[in-house]
């Protein structure tokens, strides 16, 4: 029934669109909403405020005449996700309140993130280090005595083990050179190469491969603000499912906010953050930042925007525009 629903609102809307005007009047402060030429001008101070998202004029065909023809969305690529946001919910869950001894008031009490087990793998780990290699060097540091025996036993040891360590040193026979027409010719033993194998092997294992998202922010016609756009890949950098993006949205948000649509300039389906709701929090954050000393102009919508769109995609980790500066204090 949702499917069928949202469905026949895309109808509607797209019919909506053909007959409705664009929005010519400025109205960001009194409703949230944008016109194209604020969307371009909020977009170029993104660009410029965060080098890692910049323009993109998508199919020619499905350019938007009212927006300009090398200005028609906005793209960040790469993005990694290195988590479900079940995930990152689960490990909110496991913090534990502990209190530091029973009856005492609840603002003596502290929390501890992973519970108390994880710390006593770590205390073991630390009891198992030592500084000294040889546990005879051990005793001997501790003012321990070492009976004669056993230390005519630990003697004899040490000469095996200085042996066996002169067995391991290569021996230069293994290294044969032939000489022929001034040429020379040296053959390494093939442990050499199988060893650098390994290494090579070891090196890619310690790659973390993750979710990556190419992230779009088109400007939405008929609700007249931005809409968010999630492309993902998998960790072998294959198009990954529109649905399984659901996975990286907070649960609170999946499948009541987030919908499956056609990309207005590409040629793909995407899961896109549904923009009825943009314009009435868009008015709420900026009445809030003006409440509080700011006067935010039209230029720094999608900083703002784009800061409330993470609190949806937690895992996703886009937002670089921390440092842009918002309005006067």
């Amino acid at each position: 029934m949702h499917n069928l629903r949202h469905h026949v609102h895309n109808v509607y809307k797209s019919a909506a669109e053909t007959l409705l005007p664009v929005r010519s009047s400025s109205a960001f402060k009194e409703k949230g909403v944008l016109t194209p030429e604020e969307f371009v001008a909020a977009g170029d101070f993104l660009v410029g405020a965060c080098p890692t998202w910049s323009w993109e004029s998508g199919e020619k065909g499905k350019r938007r005449p009212y927006l300009p023809d090398d200005k028609q969305f906005l793209v960040t690529r790469n993005i990694p996700c290195l988590c479900r946001a079940k995930d990152l919910l689960k490990g909110k869950m496991e913090e534990e309140l502990l209190q530091l001894q029973e009856g005492e008031a609840e603002a003596d009490a502290w929390v501890a993130t992973g519970g108390s087990t994880a710390a006593g793998g770590v205390e073991d780990e630390i009891a198992d280090m030592s500084l000294a290699d040889d546990p005879a060097e051990g005793a001997e540091g501790s003012g321990s005595a070492v009976p004669e025996g056993q230390a005519a036993s630990a003697s004899t040891a040490q000469a095996d083990d200085a042996e066996s360590d002169s067995d391991d040193v290569p021996d230069m026979e293994d290294f044969v050179v032939e000489e022929e027409d001034d040429t020379v010719t040296i053959h390494h033993p093939s442990s050499n190469r199988e060893g650098e194998r390994e290494s090579q092997a070891g090196e890619e294992n310690k790659i973390l491969r993750t979710r990556t998202y190419d992230i779009s922010v088109t400007y939405d016609k008929y609700y007249q603000t931005p809409r968010f756009w999630l492309v993902g890949y998998d960790e072998t950098r294959q198009l990954l499912k529109p649905e399984l993006a659901l996975e990286d949205v907070s649960a609170e948000h999946a499948e009541k906010t987030v919908t499956i649509d056609t990309h207005p300039h590409l040629p793909l389906s995407s899961a896109s953050i549904h923009p009825c709701k943009h314009a009435h929090v868009m008015k709420k954050l900026l009445d809030s930042l003006s409440e509080g000393g700011k006067e935010p102009s039209v230029e720094h919508y999608l900083v703002i925007f784009l800061k409330f769109i993470a609190s949806i995609v937690p895992t996703i980790d886009y937002d670089y525009t921390m440092a842009a500066d918002i309005g006067g204090s």
